[in-house]
């Protein structure tokens, strides 16, 4: 009588963590951070009339040259999303799996929105910009997305300090529960300068980058 042998069924690739795009997916969102962060000083440092201390990065969007910083919110919003993904990958079926990468994600989404829909002229930026900005349609949407945006990504940190807790890593978990404390202390601030807006949003970024280079360590070095 012929025995027919059978092969275990293996998870797809696309869904197991080891798969190399997974790490090729966290390093979109690892690179995110300093990828925006750099590109937006590089351009305040250059703009004529831009001053930290007056004027937020989203502001670099405008003028002429305004489309280098729309398609460093595009890339960006791109590769955090990237990452989101890979995040997904990592944490799938443990703690924070479900939620933390979709807040991510929505993080990620809030770039193209601040792309398409551009901060309003203010604070003498753009060159002959008066210094009271307006509140226009087009910028209500891009605080909006802000706001939803940051939101979202300080939520993301509470939810991945409950994972990195599970995994043993406890100083990290403090570390993501701080992490917002920061992003919203600077949002707070932003009253009296622009520029603690600008740290508080950095601190975000920054935090993000940090999360996700832990999370490539969970990636088995057979296929980094």
């Amino acid at each position: 009588m012929a025995h027919t042998l059978s092969t275990p069924t293996q998870a797809p690739r696309s869904a197991s963590p080891s798969h190399p795009a997974t790490r090729s997916l966290l390093a979109g969102g690892l690179v995110a951070g300093p990828l925006f962060l750099g590109a937006g000083v590089l351009q305040g440092l250059t703009r004529d009339g831009f001053d930290f201390t007056r004027n937020a990065i989203s502001q670099l969007a405008l003028g002429d040259p305004g489309w280098i910083q729309a398609a460093n919110f595009l890339l960006t919003g791109a590769l955090v999303i990237a990452g989101a993904i890979g995040m997904r990958r990592v944490l799938r079926g443990g703690p924070g799996g479900t939620w933390a990468p979709r807040l991510v994600g929505l993080f990620g989404a809030s770039f193209p929105v601040a792309a398409v829909f551009p901060a309003d002229a203010g604070a003498g930026f753009p060159a002959g910009a008066p210094e009271t900005a307006s509140l226009s349609a087009h910028g209500a949407v891009h605080m909006l997305g802000g706001m939803v945006g940051y939101l979202a990504l300080c939520a993301a940190f509470l939810v991945l300090a409950r994972s990195l807790a599970a995994r043993g890593d406890r100083g990290w978990a403090v570390a993501s529960r701080l992490a917002p404390v920061g992003v919203l202390a600077g949002f707070a601030g932003s009253s009296a300068s622009v520029l603690a807006f600008t740290v508080g949003a950095g601190l975000g970024l920054a935090g993000l980058t940090a999360v996700t280079a832990r999370l490539v360590t969970e990636v088995p070095a057979t296929h980094r």
